[in-house]
């Protein structure tokens, strides 16, 4: 079966409660849409793909991409959904590397959107919609500095892509602003 967006995001919340969780979800699907758009792929598989690719780290975060391995394939996703999603812990709990440009989308994103979030939340305005790359790159070599963010799987998937990180950090930023209050960071810009 062919999920729908709609299904997706009811999978999404019957294994994740908690609401940072699920807004990294909303980001990382708002992101997907975005390069889907750019590059004229399917935005809805894209976007699908993003929203549920933790689907169990919150429930299973020692089994992180076999259980969404196990829920997905019960509830007969197409292998190819479940493909792309499992790529994204390549190098970390999964052998399977980003091939497609969608693989290589969700490996470089993933990581890079908690490190906007993060940046976005020290800001005066504490949004993403008045936010520059450059101030994620001020922090990029700040280690303590959202200090779970793996760096280098963000530049991995940089080089995957053949894309500046600079660029991909603009790119990512502006596709969070169209979520900006789905995902808490619509603050007060301008402030």
């Amino acid at each position: 079966m062919t999920p729908t967006r709609d299904q997706a995001f009811a999978l999404l919340k019957r294994y994740t409660k908690n609401e940072r969780l699920i807004w990294h979800g909303l980001s990382v699907e708002a992101v997907m849409r975005h390069f889907a758009k750019k590059w004229n792929e399917d935005e809805e598989k894209w976007g699908i793909i993003g929203l549920v690719h933790d689907l169990d780290w919150e429930m299973y975060p020692e089994q992180h991409c076999e259980k969404t391995k196990e829920i997905l394939e019960a509830e007969e996703w197409p292998s190819d959904y479940i493909r792309s999603i499992l790529s994204h812990g390549w190098g970390l709990v999964t052998d399977i590397k980003p091939e497609h440009q969608m693989e290589k989308a969700l490996f470089a994103t993933d990581e890079l959107t908690g490190l906007i979030t993060a940046t976005a939340l020290m800001r005066p305005s504490k949004s993403v919609l008045d936010m520059k790359a450059k101030s994620v790159k001020k922090k990029w070599n700040q280690k303590s500095f959202a200090a779970g963010v793996n760096r280098e799987i963000i530049q991995q998937g940089v080089e995957m892509l053949g894309m500046e990180l600079g660029e991909l950090i603009t790119e990512t930023i502006e596709a969070m602003r169209t979520v900006a209050e789905e995902i808490g960071l619509k603050g007060e810009p301008g402030e």
